[in-house]
């Protein structure tokens, strides 16, 4: 990847193609206005240059105004805020994201896990501050959101298996209980200390 990224500085590919490469170990973007097509071109010829190749089934050109496209977890491209109804160019957590934090967190709440509760939710809270520094940016409150309620059902869930009790667990672990008395990490109280400019 250095090499590809060193021919496209030497060769001066950004000003030709009036575009920019974001890159992150073997992943990268081209953004480019215009000129999208040459630019894939002319990074594939590259690539069999260098004797590289392109993850074809990752490979595609998007109109970034009208169409998303997932790069390094976040789903990029247009949005509408929520009142008014604007449209602007953002970012917000991925569904792949999403899935594979709700699949973690699953799988440290399962039944079957005996370990003492505070060491549960040390685990459990280091995992949601992990992922929540990392997705700090973009639009962030429908995925905060979604997170929140998974932790919620499957804590609970956790909780009435362990203590044996019946129903949904509701009453007996009501939010209050579960974010406050037991110190599970609340993404969505996490949010409000963000800086201004993170927050959609």
């Amino acid at each position: 990847m250095n090499r590809f990224l060193k021919h496209w500085r030497r060769t001066g590919r950004g000003e030709a193609l009036h575009a920019h490469v974001v890159s992150y170990a073997d992943d990268f973007v081209i953004l480019s206005r215009g000129c999208a097509q040459e630019a894939l071109a002319w990074t594939k010829a590259v690539m069999t240059k260098l004797g590289l190749t392109l993850n074809e089934a990752k490979t595609s050109v998007r109109n970034a105004r009208v169409e998303s496209f997932d790069f390094l977890g976040y789903t990029l491209g247009p949005r509408r805020f929520p009142q008014g109804g604007r449209w602007y160019l953002g970012a917000s957590p991925s569904k792949k994201s999403l899935r594979r934090i709700k699949t973690r967190i699953s799988e440290l709440l399962r039944p079957g896990n005996k370990g003492a509760w505070l060491e549960v939710r040390t685990r459990l809270n280091r995992l949601l501050g992990g992922w929540s520094a990392y997705f700090s940016y973009g639009a962030l409150a429908s995925a905060y959101e979604a997170v929140d309620r998974h932790v919620y059902d499957r804590v609970t869930s956790f909780l009435r298996k362990r203590h044996k009790a019946h129903g949904r667990g509701m009453n007996r672990f009501p939010r209050e209980y579960v974010y406050e008395e037991l110190g599970v990490l609340c993404l969505r109280r996490e949010r409000r200390r963000l800086p201004p400019c993170a927050l959609r």
